[in-house]
């Protein structure tokens, strides 16, 4: 099983590594140990909104063979709304059978067709954006569409994290790293 985190320049850091760090413990905790990921991009580097370089391993390439689709928001969303290249790379995706998004991601899938008949949610201050893509706007933290999932603003990005563990690998995988992250408000604590 293999996972893509998409990045681009002016993305959002904490959407980024509040994706990552959840499911990507699937494999260093050795819950899937076949569990991989690459960090896909149109360019060799990119800089999130505050000047974090972060360096892509796989660059322009069909995002085809991928098992799951990880999008961050940022400030970069707004532009990529609109960019056909951007949206043509980001549709090689479109068989991924399960795609996320954090934040203005939501933009991101939206714009390339996969919230169309969804609800969907995105950062608050975008919720009219977001109207234009999906059949309904949700309030909610993290909205499972089946083989879409979106969450709110920033820090809902550990939220999708885990939600995406639960999906793969179930609920008692989710506590475990959710444990281990010393994540609050963890399903079946113990004292």
């Amino acid at each position: 099983m293999k996972a893509a985190f998409v990045i681009f320049d002016r993305l959002t850091a904490l959407d980024l590594i509040g994706l990552y760090d959840p499911i990507t413990r699937l494999h260093s905790m050795g819950f899937r140990p076949d569990f991989g990921w690459e960090f896909c991009a149109l360019e060799k580097s990119v800089t999130d909104d505050r000047g974090l370089g972060i360096q892509a391993t796989c660059v322009g390439g069909s995002l085809e063979g991928f098992d799951v689709l990880l999008v961050p928001g940022g400030f970069g969303t707004a532009d990529l709304v609109s960019d056909s290249a951007f949206l043509d790379w980001l549709r090689t995706a479109d068989a991924v059978p399960l795609k996320a998004s954090v934040c203005t991601g939501a933009l991101l899938l939206g714009a390339a067709g996969w919230l169309r008949d969804r609800a969907a949610t995105t950062h608050p201050n975008s919720y009219r954006e977001l109207e234009a893509y999906c059949r309904e706007v949700k309030q909610e933290r993290v909205v499972d569409a089946g083989d879409v999932i979106t969450g709110r603003g920033v820090t809902a990005a550990i939220d999708v994290g885990l939600h995406v563990v639960e999906r793969i690998a179930g609920a008692e995988v989710r506590q475990a790293i959710a444990r281990q992250m010393d994540y609050p408000g963890v399903r079946g604590k113990t004292s």
